[in-house]
């Protein structure tokens, strides 16, 4: 996670660049909802892509590790999207969603359970 919030950070920072650009200077992530959403949106195609095109974002590559749905392929839009609703939520109450993957057997997030996705080791 570390290595892809870098990734994230940086993409983050070129998306309020050009909202800049096109004139929408001022805004505050978290006080303005357009903004907060656009950010979001920003947040989630990155992961999205990366999942959906290569079942893996860069900080997945580092550590050799893979998503893939209860098939075995890559995941698709709609369960990405729900990863990362669900993962966002996981977040929100002290990060309860990702701990809880020590304590179950397939090693699953609270994200990784509702969209069933699972990492696996390559």
């Amino acid at each position: 996670m570390v290595y892809d919030s870098m990734v994230v950070v940086a993409l983050l920072m070129l998306a309020t660049m050009l909202a800049m650009l096109a004139g929408f200077g001022g805004r505050t992530a978290m006080k303005d909802p357009v903004y907060t959403g656009y950010l979001l949106v920003i947040w989630f195609l990155y992961l999205a892509w990366c999942w959906h095109k290569g079942g893996m974002t860069v900080g997945m590559r580092a550590w050799r590790v893979r998503i893939e749905d209860k098939d075995g392929h890559r995941p698709g839009w709609g369960i990405s999207a729900l990863r990362f609703l669900v993962s966002l939520f996981s977040a929100a109450l002290a990060g309860l969603g990702f701990l809880w993957s020590l304590f179950d057997k397939g090693k699953r997030t609270w994200h990784d359970i509702l969209s069933g996705t699972r990492l696996v080791r390559f």
